[in-house]
């Protein structure tokens, strides 16, 4: 029992480090938060009390960063994907909920690892994409938002390719995650994923370093390059999912 504190501790200390550095991100970049911590935070919690937990810092974070420029946003293309999301994320949480811990992971290190891969190495150019690909993009993006909170870049692969004004592009996703930020909070609520003894305590005592990681993001917005910052993520975010397949495999 008595080595069982400092495991815990050492647990603990390493998740608030990985919380800061996702809001670190998310403050210099406008996104990112869960994709960044999620495959982090799962080496040292499980993945069923990590993922309401990083909603929770989500839909706080966005409410303090606000939705600007609402009028900007391009709602026939939240029509379009919303309902598909839905769908997606109700499939989603019954997998969050019933599917075995080790699949989940697996599958999250899979996703991680390619994604990684596929921006760093390929680094495909940013094409029109078809209006067709909304449903289908949104439903898996859906699917990921609601198992691991890790659905953002799928939005943005169809919505980057879809909205070509900056402006507009960015009230768009921050309006479709935070409607996503909404929706699962009801799921994981009805599904008592908020029943579990850790986590609104956890929650509680890592929600400092949130603040710490939002006020660093915002006061190194201006001095460091957040291209190159998101990089140097994505290359710890490789070795993460690489050590998810390593694990689970």
């Amino acid at each position: 029992m008595m080595l069982a504190w400092p495991a815990a501790n050492a647990s603990l200390l390493g998740a608030a480090a990985v919380v800061v550095l996702a809001y670190t991100v998310y403050g210099l970049t406008g996104f990112g938060s869960s994709i960044t911590a999620v495959p982090l935070l799962t080496q040292l919690l499980p993945l069923r009390e990590v993922v309401p937990m990083m909603l929770l810092f989500d839909l706080v974070a966005g409410t303090l960063v606000g939705l600007r420029n609402r009028s900007q946003i391009d709602r026939a293309e939240l029509f379009r994907v919303v309902p598909f999301m839905i769908g997606g994320m109700l499939i989603g949480v019954s997998l969050l909920v019933w599917a075995p811990q080790r699949l989940l992971l697996l599958t999250l290190g899979v996703f991680i690892f390619a994604y990684a891969l596929w921006t760093l190495v390929l680094r495909p150019p940013v094409l029109p994409m078809s209006a067709f690909w909304g449903p289908p993009l949104a439903f898996v993006g859906g699917l990921f938002t609601s198992m691991f909170g890790t659905g953002g870049p799928i939005y943005v692969i169809y919505l980057a390719r879809r909205i070509t004004q900056p402006q507009k592009l960015r009230a768009t996703i921050s309006t479709l995650l935070f409607t996503s930020g909404l929706a699962r909070l009801v799921l994981f609520s009805s599904v008592g994923l908020y029943h579990q003894p850790q986590v609104l305590p956890r929650t509680l005592l890592l929600f400092p370093g949130m603040f710490v990681g939002l006020w660093m993001g915002t006061r190194l917005n201006h001095r460091l390059p957040a291209k190159r910052v998101v990089q140097a993520v994505w290359v710890v975010l490789l070795a993460a999912g690489f050590a998810l397949l390593l694990r689970n495999a």
